[in-house]
């Protein structure tokens, strides 16, 4: 309760307030983050706190505010600590299990798409998310493309158990085949795609170190790091790959700038594999691979 010569705590001072405090903690999206978790634990869309700027927030709303705003000022993931993050302008429900989406990958779904229409595609096609975390890119392009039939592959159980969530909450079911296992998770090679896609684990071990300690101590390691040069999960999806894409099929690898070097001298030496783009994000900065099976 405010005593009777302080200013009441509208939904704006709140706002602004934390604003401030989670930007001296050393918060890049400060604005952003206090929006996220004030509309969160007001249950309502971001937009409408713009409309509630006069209103006086309750004593229960800002404690539970308080408590969400410490959590974040000392580090956490604004999309932990409300449990969904969008993507490819839908909601997912993302947990410390799997990585939080980032706008760069939606780059995975983008280049599906328009490699089935550079290939005049009508058919309904058979893709493979490899590596598929929360879901977004399995759900994402069953979405896009309702007449495609995707299989997703996680090696953590748990990861597939916020995938399964996903899935369910979308009502894709029917269109989505979740496999927990490496790669494919499935040892015959008769299991045959048209594109596969993934958001593999592609950071160095030395980048790893230098990364904020925020993505170190909240985000899974094992989606992370993809080695000592960060292509060792990248070859061999190329190599199983090889014998399960068809031909004039695709794979569409998310990287890291600093390995696309390295990843194109990769698909460049494999007998199976043509280089056929390399997308740039909005940074400018090379960061998927589409290659064709010849």
């Amino acid at each position: 309760m405010n005593k009777p010569d302080e200013e009441p705590w509208s939904i704006l001072r709140l706002l602004d307030w934390t604003t401030r405090y989670l930007s001296n903690k050393g918060s890049e999206s400060s604005r952003l983050d206090a929006e996220v978790l004030l509309a969160s634990v007001r249950k309502c869309a971001r937009i409408e706190l713009y409309t509630a700027f006069d209103e006086i927030a309750d004593a229960e709303t800002r404690t539970a505010y308080k408590k969400l705003v410490q959590r974040r000022a000392a580090g956490e993931p604004v999309a932990y600590l409300v449990g969904h993050k969008e993507f490819y302008s839908r909601d997912f429900k993302v947990t410390p299990a799997v990585l939080i989406p980032r706008p760069e990958t939606e780059f995975v779904v983008i280049a599906a798409v328009d490699y089935a229409k550079q290939q005049g595609w009508s058919r309904d096609l058979r893709i493979a998310d490899i590596g598929t975390g929360s879901g977004i890119l399995a759900i994402t392009l069953a979405k896009e493309r309702p007449g495609w039939a995707v299989v997703a592959t996680d090696v953590q159980e748990d990861a597939i158990a916020v995938a399964d969530e996903n899935v369910r909450a979308f009502s894709l079911a029917s269109q989505i085949e979740l496999r927990k296992g490496a790669f494919f998770a499935c040892d015959t090679e008769a299991d045959q795609f048209d594109i596969v896609v993934s958001n593999p684990p592609y950071v160095t071990r030395k980048e790893y170190e230098a990364l904020p300690e925020t993505v170190r101590v909240y985000e899974p390691e094992v989606a992370l790091v993809g080695g000592e040069t960060g292509t060792e999960i990248i070859e061999q999806l190329l190599e199983q790959s090889a014998i399960r894409v068809r031909a004039t099929g695709a794979i569409i690898i998310e990287i890291s700038p600093m390995i696309e070097v390295a990843v194109k001298a990769l698909v460049d030496c494999h007998p199976a594999w043509r280089l056929h783009q390399v997308l740039k994000d909005h940074a400018g900065h090379s960061r998927v691979v589409v290659a064709v099976h010849d």
